[in-house]
């Protein structure tokens, strides 16, 4: 079976010109409702779009009409904590200005896993002329064959080897890397690991953490990985249950902000002081790592880069370019939780 095989191929307006023994601007005509097209024509032309559930791509018209162009930005995730999420916010309002620089508007939309077809009818009603999608998760394959059926979009995540489609994202592999060096150039020996490894950009930040380890001569403790989702809904709870297990940590390194600040937080409610005691790096750099007690040590991703870089991979993809990959450098901006 090919890859696209199980995403269905939308009829074109070449197949209606085809079955109607005219040229596809003919039937492009016909369908406007143009009065050039001879009545007898035009009917027998619309006939067969309704047979055939073809939809007239309003997008593309008026992309090629010189007009607005309206770009879908597709959140993947299974709770409006993706939406709500610092990191995304952040990243949504970059490829929004980046959109509005060019002249284009932006329909923000959220997919859980049950409705990953609708990401295809949204460019396929006319909706939006493409999309640019925030995430990865369990939708890699089907991303894929989307690449295969012609849809035109770009994606924030990971950039996986077998990836078809255009991807943009940070560093994730260096990322890791920077967290656990500093963590152990601070003297920690024991340190805890906060993410999801099936999750693509979590994957690469923890093959960086075993990176910084095999360089330092230290054998990471298995026992100090912990699953966390992103966007986990019951990430208090899930911090708590860790904690209760007595387990040895002098540093911690979580795969975003927001599950460090829990921690930082859970920490200090048990009278374990950061940094004295446990330090703690996060990740993306959020606005309130800098806010919250201590500030946060945090892995900065370039989300400004990011949103031009979507955009830019979206406008080759509908230009009929190669698919490429852009991978965004990562740092490691020092605060009070590893001082």
């Amino acid at each position: 079976m090919s890859p696209a095989s199980s995403v269905p191929r939308r009829t074109q307006m070449v197949d209606i010109a085809r079955m109607a023994g005219v040229s596809s601007s003919t039937v492009s005509r016909a369908l406007s409702g143009s009065a050039l097209i001879p009545e007898a024509t035009r009917e027998r032309i619309l006939e067969l779009a309704r047979s055939l559930n073809y939809q007239v791509n309003v997008g593309a018209a008026n992309l090629r009409k010189r007009s607005v162009q309206t770009v879908g930005v597709v959140v993947l995730g299974d709770s409006m904590q993706s939406i709500s999420d610092p990191f995304i916010l952040n990243l949504f309002g970059s490829v929004a200005d980046a959109l509005d620089e060019q002249g284009s508007s932006v329909l923000l939309t959220r997919l859980h896993e049950t409705r990953n077809a609708s990401m295809q009818s949204l460019v396929t009603s006319g909706q939006v002329s493409g999309l640019v999608v925030i995430g990865q998760l369990t939708w890699h394959e089907h991303l894929n064959r989307l690449q295969h059926s012609g849809l035109k979009f770009s994606v924030w995540g990971a950039a996986l080897p077998d990836a078809a489609y255009p991807v943009v994202g940070g560093d994730n592999e260096q990322g890791g890397y920077l967290a656990a060096s500093h963590l152990l150039a601070r003297g920690c020996k024991k340190i805890a690991f906060f993410g999801d490894i099936n999750h693509p950009e979590a994957g690469l930040r923890y093959a960086g953490y075993l990176r910084a380890h095999r360089e330092a001569g230290v054998t990471p403790d298995e026992r100090l990985r912990q699953s966390v989702l992103f966007g986990e809904p019951r990430l208090l709870h899930v911090v708590q249950e860790w904690l209760s297990q007595d387990l040895v940590f002098d540093g911690v390194f979580a795969t975003s902000d927001v599950a460090a600040i829990a921690l930082i937080s859970a920490l200090n409610a048990r009278g374990i002081d950061v940094p004295r005691d446990v330090k703690v790096v996060g990740y993306d750099d959020i606005d309130m790592a800098g806010h919250v007690f201590p500030s946060l040590t945090s892995i900065r991703q370039p989300t400004k880069l990011a949103g031009h870089a979507l955009v830019t991979l979206l406008n080759e993809a509908q230009s009929g370019m190669p698919k490429r990959a852009v991978i965004l450098p990562t740092e490691l901006i020092e605060r009070d939780s590893t001082r």
